[in-house]
């Protein structure tokens, strides 16, 4: 399948049932936080229940602001502590507040955990009857790898075929905000978007291709500056159909 005319910009609910019956959107339950359950330990011939078997990108993990003041204090204890076991003396002039403004901004770095989808979306969804290929590319994108608490960054591309519904352009980076600022590896962060945008919008198709650099890999470790790591998501036709993906492909870079 083949367009003839695309639609390019650079940037600078379908609610499905879980099984308690409670509504989720990629993950967000409207309500009590859903936690995969913890499972005792097996009889002979027991079943361990498929409700506690979740992918980590579906799980809800949020963090309010009141989470955020209560916390702090704790976190830049930690900080404090991790300071003296580097041999240093948190007592010193220039480190006296630096437990504080790292727990702060270790707390920014990960405040996609206090959004959910459903609430940066709102009302931006829009019918319109266009079918063409929508692609906002070059999206910046600054994460913390999980592993080791350092940065990951670089750029996002998203396209996607609407289906009679178009999502503000903005909020396509907004996704991306969320799912980056929290603790993450790339291939997830990647299936998160595209992920998100399909429950949303419900389109034809969706790509998401991220291109990013890992501190773990240029500062520490094997130390390789120039490596950049690219993962995609390709769902419905862009999966399907391999002229469409190519085109995707073709204009992201372009």
């Amino acid at each position: 399948m083949e367009h003839s005319k695309k639609t390019m910009y650079s940037s600078g609910d379908r609610k499905d049932s879980s099984a308690d019956g409670g509504a989720v959107l990629n993950g967000h339950f409207d309500g009590m936080v859903k936690r995969p359950a913890v499972a005792l330990p097996a009889e002979p011939g027991a079943h361990r229940a498929t409700s506690s078997v979740m992918e980590s990108w579906k799980e809800e993990r949020t963090r309010s602001l009141e989470d955020n003041e209560m916390s702090l204090p704790s976190l830049a204890a930690a900080y404090t502590t991790i300071l003296r076991g580097l041999g240093e003396d948190p007592q010193r002039q220039g480190l006296l507040k630096t437990p504080w403004r790292a727990a702060t901004a270790m707390q920014f770095f990960t405040k996609g955990y206090q959004e959910k989808i459903i609430d940066v979306l709102n009302d931006a969804i829009f019918d319109e009857d266009h079918d063409e290929m929508v692609i906002v590319k070059d999206i910046d994108m600054f994460s913390m790898c999980e592993h080791h608490l350092v940065p990951i960054f670089g750029r996002v591309h998203i396209g996607y075929l609407p289906n009679k519904r178009v999502l503000g352009l903005s909020k396509l980076a907004r996704i991306v905000e969320i799912y980056s600022r929290r603790l993450q590896v790339q291939e997830r962060l990647t299936k998160q978007i595209a992920v998100a945008i399909t429950e949303a919008l419900q389109p034809t198709g969706v790509g998401v291709v991220v291109e990013a650099t890992h501190m773990c890999m240029v500062m520490r470790g094997v130390q390789k500056m120039n490596s950049k790591t690219v993962t995609s998501t390709m769902l419905g036709v862009f999966r399907e159909d391999p002229k469409t993906r190519d085109e995707f492909l073709t204009l992201i870079r372009s």
